[in-house]
């Protein structure tokens, strides 16, 4: 089915749904989350939201927001550089990155450069745990990262201006302004990073991270505009250019430079009362990369995908106690580049969501997920879950999902190499979890098991590198995430903390999967007394090994970051900070060979108004 055709279907399916409804009227909420899957059918997985004030109190780069903040794990070619995550002794293709509902993983190689995402145009990123093949598509095996942003339709005109400026000739600026009434909302959000990025390697007598500078730039614009009671349209858009030097390593210096520009574009009509919701989306994404082996000349490999879009979710509650979806997704793919050739590849979906309650906080949810392609037989994908409170503070909830990745552009089409007969990696996940919430009090623990099949691996065939489905991992562990607040009078103490325990074994040569650690921990520490505030990081990451056959490994490191801050204004909602990153200075690396920083300081200055 064309674009054209599928498109006309869609609109013409929307309208007779509009027309056939004659119900009660129902106004929409004042706050309209972007992503509504994630808020209605994640009950039985553990999910936790750093809001924008934990935003502000963190670096700009997703990477550091996470690292400190959930028990994903990073590695990170020094900082700024590349950095890929591992979501329960997953790959980092295995991680999938949702921007107001969207998988926007890149088509090229599959995975999220967490390095080139700045958190703060966002209201807030979410991390849903555990598989979400069903709802989101590929790529949510270890679990799913969300960028939302919110639109709140009530008499607004609010503008936060966000200045750090710090060692390395360091700047990080973002300017975001809210305007809304009862009608229509908008948000806009301009970001700028830079660094020189010249910081010393400890223990090398004065040696410098040399060809390490980058700089980027990201405008994020929401539009939300009802029509009546019933009806409106939300437009997403944003842009990223980046450029990044690639510092090389103690050992060798490094001459290359990567230029990307990536753009998204969504528009989401919804038709609500008090039984149906829909809503049709229509994306646009589109991803481009120059490649300079040397900066110094003119030569480059180039890539770029464009991705359209459409889809169509149509929610109807039956009783107050059952609520069903169903979603049809159609995406198509062009890729164009050096490596790849051209390209095409179309998508088609289908899905079913079902969320069953049987009592207050009892919950019974379940998806399913088939998709239809050429380029690759695709599994069909479920999940079911359920939620049960056990006592007014105390639930447990249980999940199975079976999820999968499908192979990249790289993956398939990559000059010399590229293998069109690869499967889709596959995998099943169990997980147990028990939530406790208590005045001020919530405390999640987790158990899982994750088996994962057709492996996607590069290896060398006949002197050419190849991929193939030749691998298979086991993963299990438990998660901890604590968050606690208690006030104190005048004093105000806040506490969250995780801690993962991770065994990723690969199969075929019984070892622990690379970049993975047996044991990560974090603690974020809060205190405020009236005008003054302190924060105090806390990370820990286990020793991970680099080779397959686990005969080398890095070290395991520890770094803090401390923070003090004074607010000012009537409102005290302005503040000016110093903070001090890698407080121990402490001699780290999570590559070999590629230090990163050690003790180095900050001004930070917000100010709203």
């Amino acid at each position: 089915m064309t674009i054209k055709k599928l498109s006309l279907f869609c609109v013409l399916f929307v309208c007779q749904v509009i027309f056939a409804q004659q119900d009660s009227i129902v106004s929409l909420r004042e706050v309209i989350v972007s992503d509504f899957q994630l808020q209605q059918y994640s009950n039985s997985l553990a999910v936790q939201k750093l809001n924008d004030t934990i935003i502000e109190r963190n670096q700009s780069s997703l990477t550091n927001l996470l690292q400190y903040n959930s028990v994903i794990y990073f590695k990170q070619n020094g900082l700024g550089m590349v950095s890929s995550p591992s979501f329960r002794g997953t790959t980092a293709q295995q991680t999938a990155v949702i921007w107001n509902g969207i998988n926007i993983n890149s088509q090229f190689n599959g995975q999220t450069d967490f390095n080139t995402i700045t958190t703060r145009d966002f209201e807030n990123v979410t991390v849903r745990a555990g598989g979400g093949s069903a709802m989101y598509g590929s790529s949510a095996i270890g679990g799913s990262v969300h960028l939302n942003n919110e639109l709140t339709f009530k008499n607004q005109f609010n503008t936060t201006l966000i200045t750090n400026y710090g060692s390395f000739n360091t700047l990080d600026l973002n300017c975001k302004t809210m305007f809304s009434n009862e009608k229509y909302a908008v948000n806009i959000s301009l970001s700028r990073n830079s660094s020189e990025n010249d910081y010393e390697y400890l223990g090398t007598n004065g040696k410098k991270n040399e060809n390490g500078q980058f700089n980027n730039t990201s405008l994020n614009v929401s539009v939300g505009y009802r029509f009546g009671t019933r009806n409106m349209v939300k437009f997403y858009s944003q842009f990223f250019d980046s450029e990044r030097h690639f510092s090389g390593t103690i050992a060798s210096t490094s001459k290359s430079k990567y230029h990307d520009f990536n753009s998204r574009n969504l528009v989401d009509w919804i038709y609500s009362n008090d039984k149906l919701r829909s809503s049709l989306k229509l994306a646009f994404l589109s991803e481009q990369y120059q490649y300079f082996a040397n900066y110094l000349f003119d030569d480059f490999e180039t890539s770029r995908a464009e991705t359209f879009i459409g889809k169509y979710n149509i929610n109807y509650r039956f009783t107050p106690k059952l609520d069903m979806e169903a979603v049809f997704d159609f995406n198509q793919t062009k890729g164009v580049g050096t490596s790849i050739g051209s390209n095409v590849r179309t998508i088609g979906s289908a899905s079913v969501l079902m969320k069953y309650a049987l009592a207050k906080q009892l919950i019974l949810e379940s998806s399913f997920r088939q998709e239809s392609t050429s380029a690759y037989q695709s599994p069909l994908l479920y999940a079911f879950g359920i939620q049960a409170p056990l006592t007014k503070y105390y639930q447990i909830k249980l999940n199975h999902s079976r999820n999968f990745r499908i192979p990249t552009f790289n993956d398939l089409y990559w000059m010399v190499g590229g293998n069109p007969e690869l499967r889709p990696e596959q995998s099943s996940q169990t997980e147990l979890g028990q939530e406790l919430h208590f005045k001020g009090l919530r405390l999640v623990a987790t158990v899982y098991h994750n088996a994962i099949e057709n492996l996607i691996q590069w290896k060398p065939i006949g002197g050419i590198w190849m991929p193939e489905n030749i691998g298979s991992v086991k993963s299990y562990g438990t998660e901890f995430l604590l968050e606690a607040t208690k006030e104190l009078g005048a004093h105000t103490f806040n506490l969250s903390s995780t801690y993962a325990y991770t065994v990723s074994t690969n199969q075929d040569l019984d070892t622990q999967l690379t970049y993975v650690p047996y044991h990560k921990f974090n603690a974020n520490f809060l205190y405020t007394f009236k005008r003054l505030s302190f924060n105090f990081q806390h990370l820990f990451n286990g020793a991970v090994y680099t080779l397959n056959d686990n005969h080398t490994k890095l070290k395991e490191y520890v770094v803090s970051n401390a923070g003090v801050y004074f607010a000012f204004g009537k409102d005290r909602r302005s503040s000016f900070g110093l903070q001090t990153l890698n407080c121990w200075n402490e001699n780290y690396q999570s590559v070999p060979g590629r230090p990163l920083p050690g003790r180095n300081f900050q001004a930070n200055l917000i100010l709203k108004f």
